[in-house]
């Protein structure tokens, strides 16, 4: 690409005019916001859903109409508060909390913890370490036979 300076120069000078434009004209709109004139740089996001555009008073719409969605699922519409699921009555806490004493004076009266079995889970029994051993050395003369020949 053969580009000479005053080509270059000259795209600056049109650069610099363009973006005065674009200050003037957004002063001119009072700030309001406006599309980019130049494509950006996609990123991940942008490539796979390009993003729109709305206006203020469109957004505002949309805030106002998800604001009403949510007070419709808090309930605070005007119409009654819905009852919240999952969770006890005082009654049947009182009922859960009778229980759980009673279950537990059982427990006191029977002795306590009941004692857990002594071997550890997943230890060797005496007799399984004894197979064990008995294969091993059976394993190892195999090799060695295999091996010598």
């Amino acid at each position: 690409m053969d580009i000479s300076v005053k080509d270059l120069q000259e795209a600056i000078s049109i650069r610099q005019q363009i973006d005065n434009l674009q200050r003037r004209l957004s002063s001119l709109l009072r700030g309001a916001p406006q599309r980019p004139t130049a494509p950006t740089a996609p990123t991940a996001a942008a490539a796979t859903a390009p993003r729109r555009y709305f206006s203020p008073t469109t957004r505002a719409k949309l805030a106002a109409a998800a604001r009403a969605r949510w007070a419709r699922r808090r309930g605070t519409g005007g119409a009654a508060p819905a009852k919240k699921k999952g969770q006890l009555t005082p009654a049947g806490r009182r009922k859960l909390s009778q229980l759980m004493k009673a279950r537990w004076a059982a427990r006191r009266k029977t002795g306590g913890k009941q004692k857990a079995s002594s071997r550890k889970k997943g230890a060797l029994t005496p007799a399984g370490r004894r197979r064990l051993s008995e294969l091993m050395k059976a394993r190892w003369a195999a090799r060695r036979k295999a091996g010598s020949k």
